[in-house]
């Protein structure tokens, strides 16, 4: 990440630091993480044992989010505080002849 990034996040960090862990601020974490694009795909849920639900349009999705889980679970706690997120549960949304799944 370039200087300017790190800025941000330390910035954002610092603004969230002392708010309520909520399904919003989570939600604003993972759009950081992932980017708006993908963010905006997905669904994002915050389970009280601090899973990090995420439900993508596909199985395709899933995988793919599925191979990225350590850089994602990182970057969110890069805002959120170090061990926030403990884990990533990613499923996609069933399309025609599909099972839904989960990860």
């Amino acid at each position: 990440m370039n200087a300017a990034g790190d800025v941000m996040v330390e910035a954002l960090r610092t603004a969230l630091e002392n708010q309520p862990l909520t399904t919003g601020k989570v939600r604003l974490a993972w759009s950081r993480a992932v980017g708006g694009a993908i963010a905006r795909l997905t669904t994002v849920t915050l389970k009280t044992d601090r899973t990090v639900a995420v439900t993508a349009p596909d199985s395709r999705w899933a995988r793919e989010l599925g191979q990225s889980r350590p850089l994602i679970i990182r970057r969110m706690n890069d805002i959120l505080g170090t061990g926030v997120v403990k884990r990533l549960e990613i499923g996609s949304t069933p399309g025609p002849g599909e099972r839904r799944s989960r990860s």
